[in-house]
């Protein structure tokens, strides 16, 4: 039999690829010693992740004080950065649970490195407002346990206690929806395993997985339930982040617009993140064949829609500020625009606003390098849209005797880097030890796209028998 592909319908995984060529083409470089660029990168990101341990350490011993906040600028880089890394975690459970329940295919080569991403972001998020407390050998009163203080409770009014339960949800979820779909893949490499230690790890982590048809289905249905439980987290953990601003009277803040502009954002800047980890790993892992063109281009389709959505955010809140003759709604705006960060608005909106046009085009799509840009620019206009939010609707107060100006200090600026290096080196140590692809899920999509063609039968040469003829001979 040959195969052929089908004029409708393109596959999502290229080359070709039998079910064991995809076990190995995933499993060999878990198998094999690190190459001299892992351990490049990794010693990169750990020396930047220990930056930051040092600039956490010492703002925790000498206080909040390290940092350039004053009476009117109380949040500024440690909100903006927690924002953002929230916003970055949101792809990786919309990629997996919800396009999942949409039964889109082309999720099979991308969901378990976005589902990672999503840990590791909200690990970075939840590092900001633990040290914005204050005092966070104190960060035990906001868990969820018996009161043993007496009549003293947390303050439930406070955006960081709502922070803290969204944020603990979301990981947790997160975090038990990657795992679960990691199991069968883990007693993969626990059957190949030439180690012993190896072998006991994977067959721990693996829980007795068999591969019979009991435990798929049961594995099925817990995968499908708590990717349904997933879905209405990527609503609700940004519409409750945006809640810290939008529930305020302070101009710029206070807007029902909040809780959707966010989501979209949050969406818009997690898939940019994607394509940026995604570009990289397909070339340094050879997985051109498992992420394809295809899939970036579906990715920036993604983009353009959610980017588009945050553009009528900026216009709704601009016409807003306008069309409500209220006088401090229009200065707020308007001192985005032309005020002391105006290069910080105007940064934002030709990021997010006005680059993305360029992905209409299916030529720039499908042009690698230019989407690689295109999504690191897009994340450095997400972080500025959360910065401009933050800082140019507090900075000009009510009354002009308590304006002031903010400049970060070099321990905000080194606390935030170390973040990008906590996030690099666990993502690092995922691609090292733990299957990038999701084997299972990619080996059903694997007849995608693809018909059998039977070949004509060849026709079996028939063998003659000749009977030898009697001859009548007379006498």
């Amino acid at each position: 039999m040959s195969t052929h592909y089908s004029t409708l319908r393109k596959p999502i995984i290229e080359g070709n690829k039998s079910l064991n060529q995809v076990t190995e083409d995933v499993a060999r470089p878990l198998e094999r010693k690190a190459t001299p660029l892992w351990w490049v990168a990794f010693l990169i990101s750990f020396s930047v992740l220990m930056v930051g341990v040092v600039a956490v350490v010492y703002q925790i011993k000498t206080g909040i004080g390290t940092w350039g906040l004053n009476k009117t600028v109380g949040w500024a880089f440690d909100i903006t950065n927690f924002v953002f890394w929230v916003g970055i975690g949101h792809a990786g459970t919309l990629i997996s649970a919800i396009l999942f329940l949409f039964r889109q295919r082309w999720r099979t080569s991308i969901n378990r490195s976005a589902e990672a991403m999503t840990i590791f972001a909200v690990m970075c998020a939840g590092i900001f407002p633990i040290i914005h407390m204050g005092r966070p050998w104190l960060f035990y009163w906001i868990a969820p346990y018996f009161n043993f203080r007496g009549p003293l409770w947390v303050n439930f009014r406070s955006p960081l206690l709502w922070d803290f339960f969204a944020i603990s949800t979301y990981f947790t979820i997160s975090f038990v929806f990657w795992y679960i779909g990691l199991i069968p893949d883990l007693a993969t490499m626990r059957d190949r395993a030439t180690s012993k230690v190896k072998k006991a790890i994977y067959r721990f982590t693996s829980f007795g997985w068999n591969g019979s048809v009991r435990t798929w289905n049961r594995y099925e249905t817990v995968y499908m339930l708590l990717a349904a439980l997933a879905t209405p987290l990527v609503v609700s953990v940004h519409t409750i982040v945006s809640m810290d601003f939008a529930t305020s009277v302070i101009p710029g803040w206070h807007t029902t617009i909040f809780p959707p502009y966010f989501v979209a954002g949050a969406i818009f800047s997690g898939f940019a993140m994607v394509l940026t980890l995604m570009i990289i790993a397909r070339k340094v892992m050879n997985y051109e064949e498992y992420i394809t063109v295809d899939h970036i281009e579906k990715m920036c389709k993604v983009i353009i829609a959610t980017g588009g959505i945050v553009g009528l955010a900026y216009a709704t809140e601009m016409f807003m500020a306008w069309y409500s003759v209220n006088h401090y709604e229009r200065f707020a705006f308007m001192n985005r625009a032309i005020g002391p960060f105006a290069w910080a608005y105007w940064t934002m909106v030709t990021c997010n606003v006005i680059l993305p046009q360029l992905l209409w085009f299916k030529k720039l799509r499908r042009s690698i390098p230019f989407v690689f840009l295109m999504t690191i620019i897009v994340n450095i206009g997400m972080w500025f849209e959360r910065f401009v939010i933050i800082v140019t609707s507090i900075h000009r107060d009510f009354l002009p005797s308590s304006w002031a100006d903010y400049s970060p200090s070099i321990i905000e600026i080194t606390t935030f880097i170390g973040s990008f290096g906590l996030f690099f080196t666990a993502f690092l140590l995922f691609a090292r030890f733990v299957p990038f692809i999701a084997i299972g899920e990619v080996k059903g999509v694997l007849s995608y796209g693809k018909q059998r063609k039977h070949e004509p039968e060849k026709e079996v040469e028939t063998v003659k028998i000749l009977e030898p003829k009697l001859e009548v001979v007379e006498d």
